[in-house]
């Protein structure tokens, strides 16, 4: 394929314009030293890495797998985490919710410093970070990899199970200012999962994060 960007590859997909359904690997460099790691689409993949590209194809096939699946391998992950010295926590569903217009309809307060654990961790992986409260949750936004736009949620225990998730997510959608809000999402947290398609978020890939320690 003819993009060599990972921001241009991201903002391609949130049109609904996917790389071709080929079998093969897009290496590009990495947006910034912070973020590296593997975009896996239908049928393609994306590694985004300043490691050589030759490493990265050579490093699949030695997984000695499924060529469409060798670059979310165990093998390989566990290589590339290696020769770069880095750490991942899991792989990701991704998401992403087309925006909405208008201000959202769940009444929320932005707040300057919080010392919730969830906007502790945006924090670490994400810049111009803004959070919102809700009574019972928190919503957060901040920019993360090649600069997209990502949200993060978390809904108090005494509030579950009244639809506050879909809402909080739902609301990131009105205040991305007209941009795609993507979302990372653990496929074992299938609460926070059913949320996200509840507020109109479609899948479209997934995702391994590789982090500088």
């Amino acid at each position: 394929m003819a993009t060599k960007n990972l921001r241009d590859i991201l903002d391609a997909v949130a049109r609904g314009d996917f790389p071709p359904a080929d079998g093969g690997t897009t290496v590009v460099p990495q947006p910034s030293h912070r973020d590296a790691g593997v975009l896996a689409l239908t049928a393609h993949s994306v590694v985004f890495t300043d490691e050589d590209p030759e490493w990265v194809r050579e490093a699949m096939r030695a997984a000695r797998c499924d060529a469409l699946a060798a670059s979310m391998n165990a093998r390989f992950l566990t290589a590339f985490l290696d020769r770069t010295g880095r750490t991942t926590d899991t792989i990701d569903l991704l998401a992403v919710g087309s925006p909405l217009p208008g201000a959202p309809p769940l009444r929320l307060r932005e707040i300057e410093d919080p010392g919730h654990p969830r906007v502790a961790g945006s924090r670490k992986r994400r810049d111009a970070v803004r959070v919102w409260a809700a009574d019972g949750g928190v919503l957060v936004l901040g920019r993360g990899v090649a600069g997209r736009l990502e949200v993060a949620v978390e809904v108090d225990e005494h509030a579950r199970q009244r639809g506050l998730g879909r809402q909080l997510v739902t609301a990131a959608r009105h205040l991305g200012g007209g941009e795609p809000v993507w979302a990372q999402i653990s496929p074992g947290n299938a609460r926070s999962l059913r949320a996200f398609q509840a507020g109109g978020y479609l899948p479209v890939g997934s995702e391994a994060l590789l982090v500088a320690r």
